[in-house]
C-alpha cells in the first residue's frame, strides 16, 4: 500500500495555500495562470511570482533598450504608462496621475495631455479617492486590458516563427501570453468598481473559517482595490458561527455587512429575522440567478424568496484512491455494498492502512452524516412529495411535516453506518470535518467521504499520494435509491437589522464577492468549490482540477441535491440529536433500532414546538 506521510493538518493547508497566493496573488486582479495538472507539482518560490510579470518587463526592457540605442527612438509615453498601469493591476498598487507621468519619460505637460487622451479613448479608468473627488487613482480599463492580451498572444507567435519552434516546455509558459483569455468562454478579470464603497469602517464580514473563505481572506487587498474600501473579515468555526450570527441578530444594529450562512440554517434564520430577503436589497437579476447550480440557488431560498447569495456550492462526495483501485482490478463503487467490499478489500490495520473515512464525531459531525446516509437509501429526513431528481421542498415553510427517521430506510442507513465502523481508522469516533481527509490525503485511507472544499489537502500538496490519483462520485446508492450527491457550503446574506445606510455598499460587495470573476479568482488561489455554470465552463478553471468537470456532471444529471439537509428551522437541533443517538449506537451502547427510535421521539418534539397552537 502507498502509506505516504501523515498530512499535518489546518496550519499545513494554510502554509500551502499561502505560499499559492504569495505567486498568484500577484495575478489575481488579472487571472492569468499556468493551468495544467503540473501548475501546483513543485514548491512556489518568489523567482515564479517574478516570472509571472515577464511579459510586462520584457516590453519595459525593450523600450528602454530602444530609447537607449539611438536619440531616433523618443520614449513612448503611451506604452509606458500602459505597462506601468498593468503591472501596478497585477501587483495590487494604487496608481496616480503623479506616478503615471513619472513613468512616462516626457514633460509634465505632454504626460497630462497623454493621460486626458487615454481616458478620452477609454483605455484608463480613473476613480475618486476621496470623498470631495478631488485626487484619483488611475486604472487600466478592460479595453486596455484585452488588446494587451491579444498584443501579447501576438508576441509568443513572433517569437516562436523568428527564433525557435515552441519547445517541449514551451505549455508550462503559456500563462506568460495570456494566451488562454482569447478563448471564448474564458472569464474577463476582475474590474474595479466605477465608484468606491463608500462606508464607515469598510465592509465587514462573517464566515466560516473553511479554505475558500481562507483563500478570500489571503486575498484581502486585491478586493479592497476592487471595492474601493477596507474589508474586515472575521472567521468562526461552524458551531460558533451559527451562534455569532445569531447572537448578533439581537444586537439593535449588526456588527457585519455580509454573514456566511450554512445551506441547512436558512429556513431558521429566516424565520428568526437573522437575515433579510435579498430581493428588499438589490435587484437579483443582477446576480444571474441561471448560472448558478440549480440546487445551490433554490437551496437559498424560504418562503419563496432568496436569503442568500451562493458562495460556494461544495457536494459531499466519495473520494476514492483510482491508483490503488486500478491495482487491484476493483471498479469505482456504484452501491453502498459496493463501498463495503471495496473497504474491506483495502482495510490492513495491521499496516496502519484502513478502508474509509468519514464523519462519526460526536453531535454535529455524524448527525450530518446520518442524514445524508438515509438519503444514500432514497429517503429524505422529513415526509417531503417525490419530485423529478428527488423531492419536492417548494413547501417547507408553510407545511408541518413528519420526521421519518425511525424507518425501512432509517435502519437500513444505522446498518450500513455500523458496517462502515469495521473497515475505518480506530480514531473514527472523534473523526470530523477535516480530520477525515487528513488521513486519505496521508495514503492512510482508500477512500473518504468528504466536501469538495477539502480537496485541497492533497490536491495542493505534491507529497500526498492522493495527489492526481483521487477519483470523484456522487454517494453511491442503497438498494432501490439513485446516486446522490448532497449539496453543501455557504450562501453570503445581508443581516436583517443591518443599519440602512450600509444596506446599498453591502449589495454591491457580496454581487462582488460571488461574482463568476471573483469565484475564478478563488479557484485559481486553491478554492475547490464552485456554484456557478460559467465558471465550472472556464477552461482555465477546468485545468486546475478534475473535480469542477466532475460537479457540474453530477449537476446536470439531478445528483446535486440540497433535500437531504432540508432548510427546516429545526434542523440544527435534529442534527446535534442524530448525532448523540446514533454516536451512542457506534459505540454500542444502544442498538440501531433504539437509536433511532429515541432520534425520531426527540426530532418530533422538537417539530412540534414551532406548530404548537
Amino acid at each position: 500500500m502507498n502509506k505516504g506521510k501523515p498530512g499535518s493538518g489546518a496550519d499545513h493547508l494554510r502554509s500551502r495555500m499561502g505560499a499559492a497566493v504569495g505567486w498568484t496573488g500577484a495575478n489575481a486582479m488579472l487571472s492569468i495562470n499556468k493551468g495544467g495538472s503540473d501548475a501546483r507539482k513543485q514548491p512556489v518560490s518568489q523567482c515564479e511570482k517574478t516570472e509571472l510579470l515577464n511579459v510586462v518587463a520584457f516590453l519595459e526592457d525593450l523600450e528602454d533598450e530602444l530609447s537607449d540605442a539611438s536619440m531616433a527612438f523618443a520614449p513612448n509615453p503611451y506604452i509606458r504608462m500602459s505597462l506601468h498601469l498593468i503591472r501596478s493591476h497585477l501587483e495590487a498598487k494604487t496608481v496616480t496621475p503623479t506616478s503615471l507621468i513619472g513613468v512616462s519619460g516626457i514633460p509634465y505637460a505632454t504626460a497630462s495631455r497623454r493621460i486626458r487622451e487615454m481616458l478620452d479613448d477609454g483605455l484608463i479608468e480613473q476613480r475618486p479617492r476621496t470623498r470631495s473627488g478631488k485626487t484619483f487613482s488611475m486604472h487600466p480599463s478592460e479595453k486596455l486590458l484585452e488588446s494587451w492580451m491579444q498584443l501579447t498572444g501576438r508576441l509568443q507567435r513572433i517569437a516562436e516563427n523568428r527564433f525557435g519552434k515552441k519547445g517541449a516546455h514551451a505549455d508550462n509558459h503559456e500563462y506568460y501570453f495570456g494566451g488562454s483569455y482569447m478563448q471564448a468562454s474564458s472569464i474577463p478579470p476582475l474590474q474595479v468598481l466605477p465608484e468606491p464603497l463608500r462606508v464607515p469602517g469598510g465592509i465587514r464580514v462573517l464566515v466560516h473559517g473553511d479554505p475558500t473563505f481562507m483563500v478570500m481572506d489571503n486575498l484581502k487587498r486585491q478586493f479592497e482595490q476592487v471595492v474601493g474600501t477596507d474589508i474586515h473579515q472575521r472567521a468562526f468555526s461552524i458551531d460558533r458561527l451559527h451562534q455569532e450570527a445569531l447572537k448578533n441578530a439581537e444586537r439593535k444594529s449588526s456588527r457585519y455587512d455580509i454573514i456566511a450562512v450554512d445551506l441547512p440554517w436558512i429556513g431558521e434564520f429566516a424565520e428568526k429575522n437573522v437575515l433579510m430577503p435579498l430581493d428588499e436589497a438589490l435587484d437579483i437579476a443582477r446576480l444571474d440567478p441561471a448560472d448558478f447550480h440549480t440546487a445551490g440557488w433554490k437551496a437559498a431560498h424560504w418562503g419563496g424568496r432568496p436569503y442568500g447569495v451562493p458562495a460556494q456550492t461544495t457536494p459531499e462526495l466519495l473520494f476514492y484512491r483510482k491508483d490503488l483501485f486500478a491495482e487491484s482490478g476493483l471498479e469505482p463503487p456504484v452501491t453502498t455494498h459496493d463501498v463495503i467490499d471495496a473497504a474491506r478489500s483495502f482495510h490492513d490495520p495491521q499496516h496502519g492502512f484502513y478502508g474509509i473515512a468519514w464523519n462519526a464525531a460526536r453531535g454535529t459531525a455524524l448527525g450530518h452524516t446520518f442524514l445524508m446516509t438515509l438519503a444514500d437509501f432514497g429517503q429524505p429526513l422529513v415526509d417531503l412529495p417525490p419530485a423529478a431528481g428527488g423531492f419536492n421542498t417548494d413547501r417547507l415553510d408553510a407545511d408541518e411535516h413528519r420526521m421519518m427517521i425511525d424507518s425501512d430506510a432509517g435502519l437500513a442507513a444505522a446498518e450500513y453506518l455500523m458496517e462502515l465502523l469495521s473497515y475505518s481508522p480506530p480514531y473514527i469516533l472523534s473523526m470530523s470535518w477535516y480530520e477525515r481527509i487528513r488521513p486519505y490525503a496521508a495514503g492512510e485511507v482508500a477512500m473518504a467521504y468528504g466536501y469538495t472544499l477539502l480537496a485541497p489537502y492533497f490536491e495542493l500538496d505534491p507529497s500526498s499520494p492522493a495527489h492526481g490519483q483521487t477519483g470523484f462520485l456522487p454517494h453511491p446508492a442503497g438498494p432501490s435509491a439513485s446516486p446522490v450527491a448532497p449539496v453543501g457550503g455557504y450562501v453570503m446574506g445581508i443581516p436583517r437589522n443591518l443599519a440602512p445606510e450600509r444596506i446599498a455598499a453591502a449589495a454591491e460587495a457580496l454581487i462582488v464577492f460571488t461574482s463568476p470573476e471573483a469565484q475564478k479568482l478563488f479557484i485559481q488561489n486553491g478554492s475547490r468549490t464552485n456554484p456557478r455554470y460559467s465558471v465550472a465552463a472556464d477552461p482555465e478553471v477546468r485545468r486546475e482540477s478534475s473535480i469542477f468537470e466532475a460537479v457540474d456532471a453530477m449537476s446536470w444529471r439531478d445528483e446535486l441535491q440540497f433535500w437531504p439537509r432540508p432548510p427546516i428551522p429545526e434542523i440544527g437541533e435534529i442534527v446535534q440529536i442524530c448525532g448523540e443517538e446514533f454516536h451512542d449506537m457506534l459505540r454500542g451502547i444502544i442498538p440501531p433500532k433504539t437509536a433511532l427510535h429515541n432520534a425520531q421521539k426527540r426530532a418530533d418534539d422538537a417539530m412540534r414546538k414551532r406548530f404548537k397552537t
